[in-house]
């Protein structure tokens, strides 16, 4: 009994391991945003102006994908399928534009959403997560969480994260690893739209049309431990 109990402890230090390399070690996914997008400023848009989706424009699968630029971007960028205009897909839910949190356990969150077609692009506190059709990665969100656990001298260590986007009945399911539960909601209610994430918490966003100020650089997250 002592021998079996021995064994379990030591393949759960392993998985445990493993699981902690590959969040924190393994490759960073190749970084294939435009760098334009990345370079130009994002605040100065007017996100109520959204675009008209009658397909005289790119397609979804035609604009490279967008990920997260190490652990985050430095400055809000500009949008990421502003060339697309192919129309949603069936059963989704028009949610375009800049959203801050209002109510619930949020409030003051800023996040700004992109549709194209099946592809959904989320932009908020550094990090930039596409999902769907692109011409350059897979169709999962594939990049980094953004909050620094720890730097080993100039060097940040965030945790990869992967997940898909799926509409199921208006609603935006977050699958983790594409496959895997669902982690994150998002779908409209009149004129808010409600965020629900894996922790429980619940928050309730109303539409505006420019960044605040104090959105524009993105606020380190994160313990940041340093280890060296």
């Amino acid at each position: 009994m002592k021998k079996w109990l021995i064994r379990i402890a030591a393949a759960v230090v392993i998985l445990f391991l493993a699981a902690f390399w590959q969040l924190f070690f393994s490759a960073r996914p190749p970084l294939t945003i435009d760098p334009a997008t990345l370079a130009g400023d994002g605040s100065a848009l007017d996100y109520c102006d959204l675009p008209v989706l009658g397909g005289s424009g790119k397609l979804a699968a035609d604009i490279p994908k967008g990920n997260t630029p190490g652990c985050s971007y430095s400055h809000f960028p500009l949008l990421i399928l502003a060339e697309c205009t192919e129309p949603l897909v069936e059963g989704a839910a028009d949610i375009r534009g800049l959203w801050i949190g209002v109510d619930g356990d949020h409030v003051g969150h800023v996040e700004r959403v992109e549709q194209c077609g099946r592809r959904t692009v989320i932009t908020s506190s550094g990090n930039i997560h596409d999902a769907g059709p692109n011409s350059s990665l897979g169709d999962t969100t594939n990049d980094t969480q953004g909050a620094v656990l720890f730097a080993i001298g100039d060097r940040e260590y965030c945790p990869r994260t992967s997940a898909s986007m799926i509409w199921n009945g208006g609603v935006l399911d977050f699958h983790v690893f594409g496959w895997g539960p669902i982690v994150v909601r998002r779908y409209p209610d009149g004129d808010q739209l409600v965020w629900e994430y894996a922790d429980g918490s619940v928050t309730r966003m109303d539409r505006i049309c420019t960044l605040p100020e104090t959105e524009k650089f993105p606020r380190p997250r994160g313990p940041r431990y340093s280890l060296f």
